[in-house]
């Protein structure tokens, strides 16, 4: 071979090219907000989370609720405890909320988690604009301990006696999909509507609406459209608190 120098050049290119790896993009969700993502208007800002008070329950020494007792516990607590108010602060602003009375064993679940500082530093970990935005669970350590510590197992009855239906404002208690006939919900989470009538015919008898928003819906809009992997997981962490207010 006259020129063999060629040869070996053309296979090193060949090779080098081969080997070289693809560029891909992806997304990862941080606990501050994507660079590259500019929110009008808006201040995000991850709030200093005191280790003592969020690694566990404010009162542990509650008994720890289960599918079993749900009923009886929290008939009892809702008696000793029947405020209605709660406003859930986020890092995009506050939104209040009136829990109904006509759903009792949801409105004192509710009222106790609240007081238990359980929703403190826990996310609006869905979100889906014209839809809902969905909180009360987060990838952080401390929610998984949280519930261990409250009863993690357990599910609460439903109550759509009330006949109420999904609209604008409504605050809805999330449900276990698998093998749930009786459509009970899971207590740790909840979402708000802020869709159309013509997305709630699977939500409508289904799912039990607890309350609804008086104050905020601007702010609860504001968040459902904040950008979300595919997954309908915000790129960037919504952190969120409750309180009663009365």
């Amino acid at each position: 071979m006259r020129y063999p120098w060629i040869l070996y050049l053309s296979l090193f290119f060949l090779l080098n090219g081969a080997c070289e790896d693809s560029k891909k993009t992806v997304v990862e969700k941080t606990n501050t907000a994507v660079e590259s993502i500019k929110i009008p208007d808006t201040t995000i800002v991850e709030p200093e989370i005191d280790k003592q008070e969020t690694d566990g329950v404010t009162n542990p020494d509650f008994e720890k609720i289960t599918n079993e007792n749900v009923v009886e516990f929290l008939t009892a607590y809702g008696k000793e405890n029947p405020e209605t108010r709660v406003r859930i602060t986020t890092t995009h602003g506050n939104i209040d909320i009136e829990l109904y009375k006509d759903t009792p064993l949801h409105r004192a679940n509710f009222i106790y988690l609240v007081k238990q500082k359980y929703f403190y530093g826990t996310f609006f970990h869905r979100v889906v604009p014209n839809f809902i935005i969905q909180a009360g669970n987060s990838d952080n350590r401390t929610t998984t301990k949280k519930r261990a510590q409250i009863g993690k197992d357990y599910l609460l009855p439903a109550e759509l006696e009330n006949g109420r239906i999904h609209q604008f404002g409504t605050v809805s208690g999330a449900k276990e999909y698998r093998e749930n006939p009786d459509k009970r919900t899971a207590p740790f989470e909840f979402f708000i509507f802020l869709g159309p009538k013509s997305a709630t015919g699977h939500l409508n008898g289904n799912y039990t609406i607890f309350g609804r928003v008086t104050s905020g819906m601007d702010v609860v809009k504001k968040i459902a459209d904040l950008p979300a992997d595919d997954g309908d997981w915000p790129l960037e962490n919504i952190y969120i608190d409750a309180e009663i207010i009365d």
